[in-house]
């Protein structure tokens, strides 16, 4: 009975043997998905503001979220030359590579600082853009301009009125980030702007919309959103810091991610612990905010 036993237990440890190491050969790596990333700091940081997932926006890694998810998240996004086209004007206009990153950093455990690249375009102070990996998306050309002055007469009738509604009359109008843009490529621009009036030396009202021409061949605004901030609701107790541009919503850039025509237009929020991201979409003939995502830098 061993004689024939042995060759049979032989037989079958070779084969268990054959199967353990088709079980353990590697698997094919899972493609890493687009992403979208928010050009800050005069073009020296990159910060995530969403995973692309056929044509939807996903919530990337957060500041907040664990050590094991940021290294991925570092390892996959971060690399160092790691390169992402920069966007301007809903075109590609340069490139973004990668200089570091540090998942430990206090307050940048999931941003990136970058090297921009390019002949078209100086990102500073509010004139931000966006970078992306996404292989489609852009326009052949680039619109993003200063409205004209006949533009901005309309535009500064249009928030003097919704001032108005607010019972507000400011003698003087303040604008962060004013800008016309080219959502489709038909020449037909969209301004895209960031007001804001003093309502009292302790309180702000801001105003944060997207105008386009309306059958009239007259701007209005298909999307508003006013809000006023007072000093007591402030984590430093300084209007001043509303002033400067904290808690205002300002234009990043525009890109068509879904591939129907019409790019989304991104926008960043600054606060005191970290930053906010929307996206809006042109839907039934009205722009809504379609995303958003809120990314944890640090405590106040």
């Amino acid at each position: 009975m061993n004689i024939l036993i042995r060759p049979i237990a032989a037989v079958s440890i070779c084969l268990a043997l054959f199967g353990l190491g088709m079980a353990q050969k590697p698997s094919a790596p899972k493609p890493v998905k687009p992403g979208i990333f928010a050009v800050l700091n005069d073009g020296k940081t990159l910060e995530p503001i969403a995973v692309i997932n056929k044509g939807k926006l996903e919530n990337p890694v957060n500041g907040s979220d664990s050590l094991a998810a940021l290294k991925a998240f570092s390892r996959e996004r971060y690399k160092k030359d790691l390169s992402y086209r920069l966007i301007f004007g809903g075109a590609a206009a340069g490139t973004a590579a990668i200089v570091s990153s540090d998942v430990n950093a206090e307050c940048a455990k999931n941003l990136a600082t970058i090297r921009i690249t390019s002949t078209k375009v100086s990102l500073k102070g509010m004139v931000m853009g966006l970078a992306t990996d996404l292989a489609s998306g852009t326009r052949s050309a680039a619109m993003r301009r200063k409205p004209s002055v006949a533009e901005k007469g309309e535009i500064d009738a249009l928030v003097k009125a919704e001032f108005t509604k607010k019972k507000l009359s400011p003698k003087t109008l303040r604008f962060q980030n004013l800008t016309a843009i080219d959502v489709n490529g038909d020449g037909r621009a969209e301004i895209v702007g960031s007001y804001w009036t003093e309502i009292d030396s302790k309180t702000r009202g801001l105003l944060f919309f997207i105008a386009e021409l309306g059958s009239s061949g007259k701007y209005q605004f298909s999307y508003s959103e006013y809000k006023a901030v007072d000093e007591a609701s402030l984590m430093n107790g300084d209007i001043k810091s509303v002033d400067d541009g904290v808690y205002h919503e300002l234009l990043l850039d525009y890109l068509d991610v879904d591939g129907d025509g019409t790019s989304e237009i991104f926008t960043y929020r600054q606060g005191f612990e970290g930053a906010g991201f929307y996206a809006y979409r042109r839907s039934g003939g009205k722009w809504t905010r379609f995303y958003e995502f809120e990314n944890y830098h640090c405590g106040f």
